[in-house]
This record gives structure tokens, C-alpha cells and sequence, in this order.
């Protein structure tokens, strides 16, 4: 039995709750489109962002180690994959909408630049004097810009939630629009979803890799308070486990604290708050799903840890280091010589300027394609 888009948006008004966003009443696209016979307007947002060549390049992007350094380790694009199926997990569990949480979750790290963090400081430092550089906005941008796959406008004409779910950080300005919408003080529930499952995943899947790099310690981490939660857990589960088996679980079972955490803190505060609409979470007194106080604390010593023993560590640090200095000599290159930039970037030069066309096309780059680049023109030689 085959259900139809009417039918399954009225699934979504018998399913979720008042205050999710239901795909009827989505505020729409940019440009108009005919709605698809079967799709709901966020599957079909969710297909184009998997479709996109943008999505694909997350492949080939810096998680923590350098894309190549071995291949087990997170590449941006398994982040988004685990960090999506937190997402639909705690969708769910709230009765929103995962369509929208998924979408958003898989669009929300598109915008990177290649070698992690670090690129991102360096592309901001070389826009500094035109507009700056920040990776949540060039995930905006490249969805309502630099995707061209349709006929009649550029991007992905995404509707305006997913785009706006991808604004985290401006959502607290009140001045905060999209479309004459606003955006704030707090986002809708699947945009804070998608936020926190970000944060989640990360703490998880990074040390899984720092210990497999050897680079952070069974030892170092039973110091820390997170760490002996999960650890603790492991132990009422299973007995008789070897130490690699009980890391792994562990390791899980960090990722399953923080789920259960969020999902009680915010059935706590949505009873608390009682929304009717999307409109009351987002003017909420206080943004509804989030980590409990407690776990907050956890989590910052937890976090401060792989920032000093595992983000900053020489082995990390140094790679990525040497990487991005060879970004900026490319950066550079493109300036002096915008002719050796894709046809389709050079197309952008007059409405864009050749600065932000080229901070365009670096952010664009993996990490394999920037570093051919670099050899190719003997950047760094």
C-alpha cells in the first residue's frame, strides 16, 4: 500500500505533537515548487541534501585526524551519519518531527572547512576584513547558493526551517529573521534536537578514536567523572569482558548517558512549559532540550580533557597545523591566480567578489582535493 503526501501529512497530525513542525504547515520554499505526489516537503529536503555534491564531500573532510590517517577514524561525513541517528532517536522519543531533525542533521556540517576547526580559524582570520568566515553560515550558503543542480534558481531550495535550523548561533540575537521569519530566541524543538545531538555524538565517537590513536588512556579517562559513569554502567551490564570489549561498550554507554539525560531534562521542562505551538517553544523562558545542570558540569570537564589531551595533542595539533598553513598559501594562490578556480566559481566572481569566491571554492575543497591542489601548484615546497 502506497501512501500518498496527504496522507502521510495527516499521519504527522495524528503522531506528533502540537508543538513539532508538521510538514502541512512548513513555512515553504524560496522559490515555489509543486509539492512531490508521495514526499512530504522534509523527506524531500532530507534526499536533496544526501544527493547533493556537498553532502559527498563530507567524505573527505577532518573530523579530528587529518582525512587519511588511518581508516577507522571519524571522517566529517560518519560524524553526520552517527550524529543523525541520534538525532532521529530523540525525534522520536519527543514526538517531533525526524524528517526535519534528519534534514537538518545532515546539512548542518556541510559548510566546513577541510581540516576541521582549524581550517575554519584560518578561513575567518583571511575574511576578516570581508565578512568573516563561520561554518554554520557557509552551511546556509551552500545550500541557498553554491549547490547548483536545478533548473530556475540556485541551491537546493530548501524550506525554511531546515535553512533556518542551520543557524544556530545567530538564533539568540532578537533581531534573528530568515525570510522576514523569526528565527529565535530559542529554535524550534528539531533544531535544538539536531544542536544537542551534535554535542553528543562528538563526545563519544572522539574518544573512541583517541584511544584507538593511543593518543589519550584507559588510565587518564577512569579519572574523570563521565567516563566512570559509563564505565560503572558496563559493569551492571556484562561481566567477564575483555578490556577491549568493555572499552567499546563504555564508550557507547557515553553516548546512551547523555541520550537518557536529555530525553529526561527535556520531558521535564516541556511539562514544565506545556507548548502549544512551535511559537511557545521558541519564546520559551528557557530552551527545552538540553543536558540537566548536572551533566553539564560532567561533560565540560570531560570536554576540557580531549581539548587538552587529545584536540591539542602534538599529534593532532601539529598535522593539522601544517595543514591549514598550506590552506592559507592555497587561499592565496587562488587570489593570485583566480584562473586556476572551477569554471563554476570564476562564474561567481562579479556578483560575489573575488574574495568571497575564493573563501567559497577553499571551503568547498576536502582534504585530499586541497592538499593535490597545494602540490600541484608547489605550495609549501
Amino acid at each position: 500500500m502506497t501512501h500518498s503526501r496527504k496522507e502521510r501529512e495527516n499521519l504527522e497530525s495524528h503522531d506528533l505533537a502540537l508543538y513539532a513542525a508538521h510538514s502541512a504547515d512548513s513555512l515553504g520554499r524560496r522559490y515555489p515548487e509543486e509539492n512531490h505526489p508521495i514526499r512530504p516537503c522534509f523527506q524531500r529536503d532530507r534526499d536533496r541534501i544526501l544527493h547533493s555534491r556537498c553532502f559527498r564531500r563530507l567524505e573527505y573532510k577532518t573530523q579530528v585526524f587529518v582525512n587519511g590517517t588511518a581508516d577507522h577514524y571519524r571522517t566529517r561525513l560518519t560524524h553526520t551519519m552517527e550524529m543523525t541517528a541520534v538525532g532521529r532517536t530523540l525525534a522520536r522519543a519527543f514526538c517531533v518531527n525526524e524528517d526535519l531533525t534528519e534534514s537538518i542533521c545532515l546539512a548542518h556540517d556541510i559548510g566546513h572547512s577541510p581540516f576541521g576547526h582549524r581550517g575554519e580559524y584560518v578561513l575567518d582570520d583571511l575574511m576578516k576584513k570581508n565578512g568573516g568566515f563561520d561554518h554554520n553560515l557557509q552551511s546556509l550558503r551552500a545550500v541557498e547558493k553554491l549547490e547548483s543542480q536545478y533548473p530556475g534558481f540556485c541551491g537546493l531550495n530548501l524550506t525554511w526551517e531546515v535553512r533556518a535550523g542551520l543557524l544556530k548561533h545567530e538564533a539568540a540575537n532578537p533581531e534573528a529573521e530568515l525570510d522576514g521569519h523569526p528565527i529565535g530566541p530559542f529554535q524550534y524543538l528539531e533544531a535544538q534536537i539536531a544542536d544537542v545531538a551534535d554535542d553528543m555524538t562528538y563526545h563519544a565517537h572522539d574518544t573512541d578514536d583517541g584511544l584507538s590513536a593511543g593518543l589519550i588512556t584507559l588510565d587518564q579517562l577512569h579519572e574523570l567523572a563521565f567516563w566512570t559513569l559509563a564505565a560503572e554502567r558496563t559493569e551492571e551490564q556484562y561481566s567477564g569482558l575483555d578490556e577491549d570489549q568493555h572499552r567499546r561498550i563504555t564508550v557507547r554507554n557515553l553516548l546512551d548517558l547523555q541520550v537518557q539525560d536529555v530525553l529526561t531534562e527535556g520531558w521535564r521542562r516541556l511539562e514544565k512549559h506545556s507548548p502549544q505551538t512551535i511559537a511557545d517553544v521558541m519564546n520559551a523562558s528557557e530552551r527545552l532540550i538540553i543536558f540537566s545542570d548536572e551533566m553539564q558540569q560532567i561533560l565540560k570537564e570531560f570536554s576540557d580533557f580531549l581539548y587538552k589531551q587529545l584536540y591539542d595533542h602534538p599529534a593532532v595539533a601539529d598535522a593539522n597545523i601544517e595543514a591549514v598553513e598550506l590552506m592559507r598559501g592555497l587561499f592565496l594562490h587562488y587570489i593570485d591566480h583566480p584562473e586556476t578556480m572551477g569554471k563554476k566559481a570564476r562564474k561567481r566572481i562579479p556578483e560575489e567578489g573575488l574574495m568571497r569566491t575564493v573563501c567559497d571554492y577553499v571551503a568547498g575543497c576536502t582534504d585530499r582535493y586541497a592538499l593535490e591542489e597545494c602540490k600541484k601548484y608547489g605550495i609549501g615546497l
